[in-house]
C-alpha cells in the first residue's frame, strides 16, 4: 500500500505509454508546454465536466468528474464519467435501490483509432473504482470527440498487468529522481516539449558539432 503523498496521477499513464521521458518531464520535474493538441484536449475535459455532477436517467446513473485513486496501485484522479447501471451483478450505491454495475468513459480527442494509452489509462481508473467499490468491472468506454462515438473496451487480464507495470516502473523513476533520456522518433515533432526536451541533441555526437548546426540556422 503506498501513502497517499506518493500517489502518481492516472493521466500520467498516458503519457509515459507515449513517451517515459515525457512523462518524467511532466509529472517529476514539473515542466509543462501546451500546443494545439494538448489545449483542444484540455477543452474537451473542461466541456465533459461543465454539465451537471450527476444525473438520472430511468435505470442509469451518470456521474461526471468522479474523484477515483487507489492505495495499492499508489495513483489518484478523475474519471471524466462513470455511468451506472442497474444490475444484480454490481453493487449498492447510498440512498439508491438495488444494485448499480459502474462503467467508466474517458474522453479523447481524436478519431477513434486504437490507442493503448487510452486504454491504459481507462483500465487504471475501473481498478480504481474496483479497489473503491469491492466489484469486478468487465468493460469501460472511449469517448473520441472528433467521431463522437464511443469505443468499447475489454479489460482484460492483459491489460491490467500493463497497467501495474507501468505504474511499478513510474513509482521506482520517482523515488529514484531519474528522468529517461530521450529517443528521437517521427512523433517527437509534434510533442508539446520538444523545445524543453530537445530531441534534436540526441542525434549530436559533440557539442562542438551541436553548437556548429545552431550557428548555421540548422535543426539541431
Amino acid at each position: 500500500m503506498y501513502k497517499e503523498e506518493d500517489f502518481l496521477q492516472i493521466s500520467g499513464l498516458q503519457h509515459f505509454d507515449f513517451c517515459r521521458r515525457q512523462w518524467a518531464l511532466i509529472h517529476a520535474e514539473m515542466q509543462w508546454r501546451e500546443n494545439y493538441q494538448t489545449a483542444d484536449g484540455r477543452l474537451m475535459h473542461e466541456r465533459a465536466h461543465e454539465a451537471e455532477s450527476h444525473e438520472t436517467r430511468g435505470d442509469l446513473l451518470i456521474y461526471r468528474a468522479m474523484n477515483v485513486r487507489s492505495a495499492r496501485l499508489g495513483v489518484a484522479g478523475q474519471c471524466d464519467v462513470v455511468e451506472f447501471r442497474r444490475d444484480d451483478s454490481g453493487v449498492t450505491l447510498d440512498g439508491r435501490e438495488g444494485k448499480w454495475l459502474p462503467f467508466p468513459i474517458e474522453y479523447k480527442r481524436g478519431s477513434g483509432k486504437y490507442s493503448k494509452s487510452d486504454s491504459l489509462q481507462l483500465c487504471c481508473q475501473a481498478m480504481c473504482l474496483e479497489e473503491m467499490l469491492c466489484c469486478k468491472i468487465p468493460q469501460g468506454a472511449i469517448y473520441y470527440g472528433q467521431t463522437r462515438r464511443r469505443e468499447y473496451i475489454e479489460l482484460s487480464d492483459e491489460i491490467r498487468k500493463e497497467v501495474e507495470d507501468s505504474l511499478s516502473e513510474m513509482h521506482s523513476y520517482i523515488l529514484k529522481g531519474y528522468t529517461p533520456e530521450v529517443k528521437p522518433k517521427k512523433v517527437c515533432a509534434s510533442c508539446s516539449l520538444k523545445d524543453i526536451c530537445l530531441p534534436g541533441l540526441a542525434k549530436t555526437k559533440t557539442v562542438k558539432d551541436y553548437l556548429r548546426a545552431a550557428a548555421k540556422g540548422d535543426e539541431p
